[in-house]
């Protein structure tokens, strides 16, 4: 199944997530920073499908990471994590993929992820 990189700075976030996820055969990577470097080092090794990321409009640390993230892998989908009342108005203007927001609805979310991830040839 796919790989998923999920980056939260909540940790029980990240586990709920990652649980979510490994419920319905995904695996997950979870990372708790916006690390620019530490992001990219991680898609290098772990190929994954998508990535997740939890954006505060406030802050520029994740929408950065996924304008490197974009820059060195154009078609890897990056999905934004915002309880930001306006992330439907701003997530594709930080070059995100889509956005779910918190809290999330499960069915929601898969429905997005798999939107995301191309079967297998």
């Amino acid at each position: 199944m796919a790989t998923i990189i999920i980056q939260d700075k909540d940790p029980s976030i990240l586990e709920v997530l990652a649980i979510a996820l490994e419920m319905k055969g995904f695996t997950t990577i979870s990372i708790d920073t916006c690390d620019e470097e530490l992001m990219l080092d991680m898609i290098d090794k772990a190929r994954p499908h998508v990535v997740m990321m939890d954006i505060r409009l406030s802050d520029e640390d994740c929408i950065n990471a996924c304008k490197a993230i974009k820059k060195k892998y154009p078609h890897l989908p990056v999905i934004a994590l915002s309880c930001n009342n306006n992330i439907h108005e701003q997530y594709d203007k930080h070059g995100f993929d889509g956005y779910i927001n918190k809290p999330f609805d499960l069915d929601l979310l898969y429905s997005i992820l798999r939107s995301h991830i191309q079967p297998a040839s």
